[in-house]
């Protein structure tokens, strides 16, 4: 737990630290507009945010794991969905909260637009801030003995520095170093289970074909090893995005369905080599 308040006045502290350079930019310099069409890239978000005052609603869905015709490749399977909500205090500072179906998870969630690329280079990439806290609302039992058990157990912490750069018009690519925190995990043994600390890294890339269309890319490492015989699996995220001034759809193949980024980052068990997918799509409406 005092690692988990560590990481989160760690935070806290990167804002005020970066917005001071973010004021120090040349007033001359053009930030560059649009690297990415939304504030989300699949599951991971962008250096995007809304703009001061302006409302992002979030329609997450993930069907079953693609098998065969008789589920209809996963969509007659059970699905999980998240709808969220998305509001800009600032036109660089956001803030959002949201529910998912597995896990019944409840999370809020902000992000920061540290620093902005500038047209002219002086500022060669954007750096965003993003962090989130869930509480998992599931029965007392899922959290082990019920004598050992306490409320901040179902608390789990995601922060991440987001890198971006807009190579040119049609492609922007970003990577970000990230930290996760469960107050409670799996444990199987005195010697095998999942750690509550783990640190991760996760690219990804945009490239615009034509008119509104892209092509969209996302991969996730767990850098942590877990005390395991079986480690968890990388992420790996291939789909098509389709911007609209108010709206943004993303279809895509995935091999995780979870929609909270820690649980993605250490608990995914299916593996992209064995062609372990399922499909989803993203969709985020402006206000």
């Amino acid at each position: 737990m005092k690692r988990a308040l560590f990481i989160l006045l760690l935070s806290a502290f990167f804002a005020p630290a970066f917005s001071q350079d973010a004021a120090q930019e040349d007033k001359g310099s053009k930030p560059v507009r649009f690297t990415f069409g939304t504030s989300l890239l699949v599951d991971n978000h962008t250096v995007e945010t809304p703009y001061k005052g302006g409302l992002e609603l979030e329609i997450h869905h993930r069907f079953s794991q693609i098998k065969s015709y008789h589920d209809l490749f996963g969509i007659y399977g059970s699905a999980n969905t998240r709808i969220g909500l998305n509001y800009g205090i600032t036109d660089r500072l956001m803030v959002g909260a949201g529910t998912t179906k597995d896990y019944k998870l409840q999370d809020i969630q902000w992000k920061y637009r540290i620093l902005q690329q500038t047209e002219d280079n002086k500022m060669p990439v954007s750096l965003s801030y993003y962090g989130n806290i869930v509480i998992d609302l599931r029965k007392d039992d899922a959290f082990g003995p019920a004598l050992s058990y306490k409320a901040i157990h179902r608390l789990s912490y995601f922060t991440q520095l987001i890198v971006a750069r807009k190579i040119n018009d049609k492609f922007s690519v970003q990577v970000a170093p990230s930290v996760a925190y469960f107050n409670s995990v799996p444990q199987y043994s005195d010697t095998t289970g999942y750690k509550n600390l783990n640190f991760g890294i996760s690219a990804g890339a945009r490239a615009n074909l034509f008119g509104n269309h892209s092509v969209i890319i996302e991969y996730d490492q767990l850098l942590t090893k877990q005390n395991l015989d079986v480690q968890p699996k990388p992420n790996l995220a291939l789909g098509w995005e389709i911007g609209t001034a108010t709206h943004t759809f993303q279809v895509f193949v995935a091999n995780y369905s979870q929609l909270i980024n820690q649980r993605n980052l250490v608990f995914n068990t299916n593996d992209f080599t064995k062609g372990e997918f399922l499909v989803g799509f993203n969709i985020t409406v402006r206000f």
